[in-house]
């Protein structure tokens, strides 16, 4: 049994119990769902100037001017614009908070949400809201594209339609159907913090590679319900936008020098590290780096173990290769993406960093639906 297949059943319980959606108004007899657009910025907000004839971002009459069926349909599409419009490569903590901020004030007043994004960093933000929007019980679709919607081959149109759809999309009770932070792409519905970008060229960019999609899109979209994360029903929904930035990723290579690992433990003011080792976990057997490793443990540092594989997980104490980091106190990331773990860290420590304990309790712990937690 693969581990994506080990799901707590209970979860489905709470598809008929989620609280109710906002007001909505109704047309010939139709309801009319709402749904707000965040626009960051990212490729798909980009346009050829006819002048230079160079990409540079829209202004949202004019995007909204490349895409009219968004204001055709039965879905009510409201727009709200970062001033300026970002490069995702530029898209950091503060602007993480930002997006949740603007989820947080409009909750109220929409079925739904999609943020438009750049893909580099896509699943870094998308994580990282996962985390700050505690009790969510509606949809928070992150899409973009790998052409610009200006561009005539591009898949801007298709993931944009395609999210807004899912992020209005409720079952016979009016309750969403996928309430919680997600990424579509191509033809895929991820869970946020399940994904990695994965490709550079082709419009399947993004993959979720240790949890099943959430839904895929074809003439219909077909949900899988029992994959989805549902918060119970008396939660409610919390705002956190503290965060801790002090935080790296050490990824092992064969040969890897003593002064390269003591340089990045030592950096000052580092209070947690990803390292990423070897297949299920492993790390090479130099005293040295077990040395390295204890120290920093000693001093406070959070170490989380992290397999460079895609697929899969760590299981520490599988191999002897691994037992060093056990013995330095080094935590196991499970089979948790680099982009969650780094922004869960990010996360803990920004709320709970007066509390070391709790912190790594709580990376040990699944939040929401990030980690597969092995306790056999």
């Amino acid at each position: 049994m693969q581990r994506y297949e080990k799901i707590c059943i209970y979860e489905n319980i709470f598809v008929l119990l989620r609280r109710k959606s906002p007001k909505r108004r109704k047309i010939m007899g139709k309801t009319l769902h709402k749904v707000l657009l965040i626009s960051t910025g990212g490729t798909i907000t980009m346009v050829r100037d006819k002048s230079s004839g160079a990409l540079v971002p829209a202004d949202m009459e004019t995007f909204k001017a490349y895409m009219p069926e968004l204001f055709a349909g039965e879905i009510q599409v409201d727009i709200e614009a970062f001033n300026p419009l970002f490069d995702s490569s530029d898209i950091g903590p503060d602007k993480w908070a930002q997006m949740a901020q603007m989820v947080y004030d409009r909750y109220e007043d929409y079925d739904g949400f999609v943020i438009l994004h750049g893909t580099d960093t896509m699943s870094y933000s998308a994580s990282a809201l996962s985390f700050m929007l505690e009790g969510l019980n509606k949809p928070v679709v992150f899409t973009g594209s790998q052409l610009p919607v200006g561009v005539l081959r591009s898949d801007a149109k298709e993931n944009l339609m395609t999210a807004i759809e899912i992020a209005a999309a409720q079952d016979e009770d009016g309750d969403a159907i996928v309430p919680e932070v997600t990424v579509f792409f191509e033809d895929r519905l991820f869970r946020a913090n399940r994904t990695t970008k994965r490709n550079a060229e082709h419009f399947s960019a993004f993959n979720s590679y240790n949890y099943p999609a959430l839904a895929k899109a074809g003439v219909h979209i077909t949900y899988q319900p029992h994959l989805v994360h549902y918060n119970d029903v008396n939660a409610e929904l919390h705002l956190h936008t503290a965060y801790d930035p002090n935080v790296a990723v050490l990824k092992l290579f064969p040969g890897i020098q003593q002064s390269v690992v003591r340089a990045v433990l030592r950096t000052k003011g580092l209070r947690a590290l990803v390292l990423e080792t070897f297949g299920a976990g492993n790390a090479p057997s130099d005293k040295w780096l077990y040395r390295e490793l204890k120290a920093a443990v000693d001093k406070g540092i959070i170490i989380v173990n992290k397999t460079q594989c895609n697929t899969g997980s760590v299981e520490m104490g599988l191999y002897a290769v691994s037992l060093n980091l056990m013995k330095a106190g080094v935590l196991s990331g499970y089979d948790i993406t680099t982009e969650a773990l780094l922004t869960k860290m990010m996360y803990l420590l920004g709320e709970h960093g007066d509390n070391p304990a709790l912190v790594k309790k709580l990376l040990m712990t699944d939040l929401c639906g990030e980690v597969t937690i092995d306790n056999n």
